[in-house]
């Protein structure tokens, strides 16, 4: 009778520590963990988002002289089914339908510009094409107060893994950060892991990769991949629950591997009492 009584006890005590280890809180779903009121972080040095062959970005020019600046702008065409009318950028477009053309950044890093022709802009970022824009528009004596504004048009991100919404999203301003690009795709599922972030970057010497904490904020911050660039692929890794999960009967305990692992330890523990 001791004997059984032993056995029913280490019973209790496996069931109760199984118990325990299944409903303890996880550490790492909290982001930012280490930030305390007034905690200083110091994000890591900026590095622009500059133009490379391929990339894809808007240039208007206006002017005082609206028919001047006509003259510098591609047309804008309209994207309604059948309807062919297009604009010059110099007049008004009240419809919402109506988009103003790109221009493609070419192999040789070119782009070629309405009267100025071919522009090389290759490894500038938005402000300098639009200065040197202006520069070359002033020295052509066509136009004496041009307004040059740029913009990225395809330049994005690739949000893959356990995020809510994975896809790729645009980088719609300078200083987009990888919590923007996060956010986008509608943050992290409740599985996504916040500890081991993966970002792959492509440069002209070869891709580099780079992992982040979340949780971290100071690592965070001083990651070189805390500010985006185009063309990165973020993914958010599964944790070790989503890893069960996917598996069949991964992480049922009512399922044939769970109680066959149960039986064989019971058995295990009543041969060591009989001895």
């Amino acid at each position: 009778m001791k004997g059984i009584n032993k056995f029913w006890g280490l019973v209790t005590f496996v069931a109760v520590a199984m118990l325990f280890g299944a409903c303890s809180a996880p550490t790492n779903m909290e982001y930012f963990q280490d930030l305390g009121n007034g905690t200083n972080v110091t994000p890591s040095a900026y590095k622009p988002i500059t133009l490379t062959p391929g990339d894809q970005i808007t240039i208007i020019v206006n002017s005082r002289d609206p028919q001047v600046a006509a003259m510098f702008n591609l047309p804008y065409y309209s994207r309604r089914i059948g309807d062919t009318q297009s604009v010059t950028a110099g007049n008004a477009v009240s419809n919402s339908a109506q988009n103003i053309a790109g221009y493609t950044v070419d192999t040789n890093g070119c782009i070629d510009f309405p009267i100025l022709g071919k522009v090389k802009v290759a490894g500038l970022k938005r402000e300098e094409v639009a200065s040197l824009l202006k520069d070359k528009m002033v020295a052509s004596g066509q136009i004496k107060d041009p307004t040059v504004t740029v913009e990225f048009s395809n330049m994005g991100v690739s949000v893959m893994g356990e995020v809510a919404r994975p896809g790729r999203y645009k980088i719609d301003r300078d200083q987009f950060t990888i919590l923007d690009a996060l956010s986008l795709a509608g943050d992290l599922t409740i599985t996504g892991r916040r500890e081991n972030i993966a970002v792959i970057r492509h440069t002209p010497n070869g891709d580099e990769s780079y992992r982040i904490d979340l949780t971290n904020s100071q690592t965070l911050y001083q990651s070189p991949a805390y500010y985006v660039q185009q063309g990165d692929v973020i993914y958010v890794a599964p944790n070790d629950k989503r890893k069960r999960d996917s598996q069949v009967n991964g992480n049922n305990v009512l399922s044939a591997p769970f109680w066959i692992s149960c039986a064989s330890l019971l058995t295990s523990i009543a041969v060591l009492i009989v001895k």
